[in-house]
């Protein structure tokens, strides 16, 4: 194993002194913290519905979150391709708990891949509102994107734009913003000890100047009263209690807030410092900010921007795109919104128009796409339905949805012709469509497992 740069073990003396950072050393030798947190969207107790392997203790300071003990792997269970978990470290799961969000709010994830945090702030807003996740890199926002349709969420946009990019369309919008820094990543030495080589003593200071660009926009973007929660995976006083000397002596409209998260110590002057020797898991840095309130402050529109018209092809009209009669009730048909040969359900509380210029991968729920004259449900939709909200199912045994998730063609016996959502103890895969007494595959083939 790499060992530790010698500056970051003297950072870590003065941090901890000599006693913790032994403590500290010791903790690094020990097999990393793992967890998987339920999604609420599916099981709102947080209970998982079957036996996953590896599952342990809960973990206390997220609901629906537990500890996976030994070398366990339920990553590789159906059930993970179909949204029932995700797989997160511990600590990380900190920063939403103490975000609080709440159902029908403006919340907005600004450095969100891979998506860990953004779809931990969607279960806990239970459907309601508008959760807009934001990734500058185009790749990772691809993977985010990935990971809000997996665990179907209905009302979430997925963006890739630099902050400066979205303070002019959103100010003083949302509610609540989680600011989970880039950041030198000391947390990390022990899960991805390769880390190690890519840290330096100046690192700290680097990462701490583009911290302070991204606080910056995004304190535009929050609305009086609002709430943000700044964090990092690292441990060094320049990124986090640094960053927040500097940040609140260039915006004295903000203030830190005490908080308190079951199992852990108390936040008292408005921030947390997390360590692997101190707790389960690799180690956090959390912050909890309030904008002061101004009374009866409107939200500032954005200004606004027409839609860029898309030109059908040469010599062809548009297909048109209804809604697909796979499911057993409508969606409201105001925030139905058509771009190309897609059919979406636009989020509340947000515009085609405020989003226009920006590269958006996900315009909240993708219901159906053209395929020549005929619409199709999307597996986005098939993702964010529940069993009793489709017309047709079927249940799979988890052998069966290893092999539909493979791409087989499944024997299901005699059952209705059409699309059919496919599920697996009570949650759901994808599309099948029966068809000659065989279900036809449409599990999206670049997510079909070996």
């Amino acid at each position: 194993m790499q060992p530790l740069p010698k500056e970051f073990e003297e950072q870590m003396k003065r941090l901890l002194g000599e006693a913790g950072f032994f403590a500290y050393l010791d903790a690094l030798n020990q097999p990393y913290t793992r967890a998987l947190r339920v999604n609420l969207l599916l099981r709102p107790d947080g209970t998982p519905p079957c036996p996953i392997e590896g599952l342990g203790a809960p973990v206390p300071w997220a609901k629906g979150a537990y500890f996976v003990e030994g070398d366990a792997r339920p990553g590789l269970s159906p059930l993970h391709e179909g949204g029932l978990f995700y797989m997160q470290e511990p600590s990380a799961l900190t920063a939403v708990t103490a975000l609080d969000p709440q159902p029908g709010e403006r919340v907005l994830d600004l450095c969100a891949a891979p998506g860990g945090k953004s779809t931990q702030i969607a279960a806990l807003m239970a459907g309601r509102g508008l959760l807009c996740c934001n990734e500058p890199i185009p790749s990772r926002a691809q993977i985010l994107s990935r990971n809000i349709e997996r665990m179907g969420v209905r009302n979430a946009v997925v963006l890739s734009a630099m902050p400066d990019a979205l303070a002019p369309r959103f100010p003083a919008f949302f509610d609540r913003i989680l600011v989970d820094a880039p950041c030198s990543g000391e947390g990390m030495f022990r899960r991805q000890p390769e880390a190690r080589d890519e840290w330096d003593a100046d690192a700290p200071r680097r990462c701490a100047d583009r911290q302070m660009e991204i606080l910056a926009q995004a304190a535009k973007m929050l609305r009086p009263g609002g709430t943000m929660v700044y964090s990092t995976c690292t441990f060094n006083d320049t990124e986090n209690e640094g960053v927040l000397r500097r940040f609140l002596a260039l915006h004295p409209e903000f203030s830190l807030v005490p908080f308190a998260l079951p199992g852990l110590p108390e936040a008292k002057d408005g921030y947390l410092h997390l360590y692997p020797h101190e707790m389960r898991g690799e180690g956090h840095f959390v912050s909890r900010l309030k904008k002061a309130d101004e009374a009866n402050a409107p939200v500032q529109a954005a200004p606004q921007r027409k839609a860029p018209a898309r030109a059908a092809a040469k010599g062809k009209a548009p297909a048109p795109i209804a809604l697909p009669d796979v499911f057993s009730g409508a969606f409201a048909p105001e925030r139905l919104y058509t771009a190309g040969d897609a059919l979406w359900m636009l989020p509340e509380g947000i515009s085609i128009e405020r989003l226009s210029g920006l590269r958006v991968l996900r315009t909240g729920l993708l219901l159906a796409h053209a395929e020549g004259k005929r619409s199709e449900p999307d597996h986005a939709l098939a993702m964010a339905l529940r069993p009793g909200e489709a017309a047709r199912t079927a249940s799979l045994t988890q052998t069966q949805a290893l092999a539909y998730q493979a791409g087989e063609t499944l024997s299901l016996g005699d059952l209705p012709g059409g699309y059919t959502l496919l599920c697996c103890e009570g949650v759901s895969l994808g599309w099948g469509k029966q068809a000659g007494g065989l279900m036809k595959n449409h599990y999206p083939k670049g997510l079909r497992r070996r």
